[in-house]
């Protein structure tokens, strides 16, 4: 009898060694109900990579969720080239509870931590963590989820209707796929690394143990507590730079940068005709900017207020200022300033400003063979003998005219070099005269 109860004792200190014996795939099915079985994970697009043709494995109840410990379906794949492998890390239950990526965790919409998301649209959602409120709760929202399309958040999340200005200005508009970078090389950091470049671990210095970024815990992101990186956006969000409103009254046009290759002229006018009436869209291919001008200054101080710092076009995060006073310059105007304001840096290997001509220059008339202005232009007017001709051309008819009267030119006077004596090659006319 008491062999008996040794055993029994034995096989319940197993039993209670053993707490996921009740789930496991070997025991009885009527507990596997709830468990998940999916064909296609819900991720974000930084998680899925850039690779349309990507190749997924999938395991059927694989590993438990992380939140809620329910078997699911786990599947694993490459991102892209030199990228790490990655999985699924809960279930597409708790996913769909917070609208977060299985693997990443963060917001699908906005790809912002779950805590930022939440502090600025003030939902308070308190999700039991025990064990039984924890199920009781997951298997209501289960329901929840069956009698909806699928599509939309559930709970307070789906209530919310219009975002926030602090989700437009922290969200990203491009995957950032350096999140998907191996791991750190364990074995570089101690100098004992011998693959070389064909380690598929990075060689790169690691952060500091005392950042805040190296300790992430996925509990407390996924209920949004303690987040380090959250912490930090918080912080990036409250000392972001506010547009202020120009004292001239009259400005009423305002100035869109980083346009790209692919925002239009329609792009703009389709999304600031909201505001107010628009007088003018004025696109400059070559800076990648336009100007927009309003037809009224509230229609002006609504587009900025609505765009500033959370302007998104064809996947393209936009500047928005306010514009300046278009003067003409004049002697007033600063050097090296544009008409906008904006300073025009030095341009290399440009001459310097020539100085203005004068009065004299001006008036002056256009004397090209710096000829003596004191001799009348009737002396000037000398035609000189002509050349004699080619060896084999018959000599003209006509007899050469008569050279000029030696009183007609000044003596010693040069006006071609032709003209002089002393020249080589000088004709024998103008020897004979001199």
């Amino acid at each position: 009898m008491r062999d008996e109860c040794d055993d029994v004792a034995s096989f319940r200190r197993r039993a209670c060694a053993q707490p996921n014996m009740a789930t496991s795939l070997g025991s009885n099915t009527y507990n596997r109900q709830n468990w998940e079985d999916s064909d296609f994970p819900i991720l974000c697009q930084t998680c899925l990579g850039e690779n349309p043709y990507i190749r997924m494995t999938k395991e059927k109840y694989g590993k438990e969720c992380k939140i809620c410990a329910r078997p699911f379906t786990v599947f694993r794949w490459c991102p892209g080239v030199r990228m790490r492998f990655k999985k699924t890390e809960v279930c597409q239950t708790c996913s769909k509870m917070k609208n977060v990526c299985q693997t990443c965790l963060l917001d699908l919409e906005y790809g912002l931590p779950i805590q930022v998301r939440d502090t600025s649209l003030s939902i308070k959602d308190d999700m039991p963590r025990s064990d039984v409120n924890r199920e009781y709760y997951t298997q209501n929202k289960e329901r929840e989820i069956q009698n909806s399309d699928g599509t939309r958040p559930l709970g307070i999340l789906g209530k919310s209707q219009s975002p926030s200005d602090m989700l437009l200005k922290l969200a990203r508009t491009t995957p950032y796929y350096k999140r998907n970078l191996p791991h750190i090389c364990s074995f570089w950091v101690k100098g004992e690394c011998r693959r070389g470049e064909e380690c598929p671990y990075r060689h790169e210095k690691p952060t500091d143990p005392e950042d805040p970024l190296a300790d992430q815990n996925i509990k407390d992101r996924y209920y949004g507590i303690n987040d380090p990186v959250a912490d930090k956006l918080l912080k990036r969000a409250s000392t972001m730079p506010r547009l202020e409103l120009p004292e001239d009254k009259s400005i009423t046009t305002l100035y869109v940068g980083g346009l790209g290759e692919n925002v239009t002229d329609s792009d703009l006018r389709n999304h600031f005709y909201q505001f107010g009436e628009i007088r003018a869209i004025t696109l400059v291919e070559r800076q990648q900017c336009a100007f927009v001008q309003f037809v009224t200054r509230e229609g002006a101080e609504l587009a900025v207020e609505k765009s500033f710092n959370k302007l998104v076009i064809n996947g393209l995060r936009l500047v928005v200022k306010w514009g300046r006073v278009q003067t003409a310059r004049g002697p007033d105007a600063q050097e090296g300033f544009s008409e906008m304001g904006t300073r025009l840096h030095p341009v290399p290997g440009l001459p310097t400003t020539l100085p203005p001509a004068s009065a004299l220059e001006e008036e002056a008339s256009a004397n090209y063979f710096n000829l003596d202005p004191s001799i009348s232009p009737a002396l000037m007017n000398i035609s000189l003998p002509p050349n004699p001709p080619a060896p084999g051309f018959l000599q003209p008819m006509c007899p050469p005219p008569p050279p000029p009267p030696t009183g007609l030119r000044p003596p010693g006077h040069i006006h071609y070099p032709s003209q002089d004596p002393h020249r080589m090659g000088a004709h024998a006319a103008v020897r004979h005269s001199d």
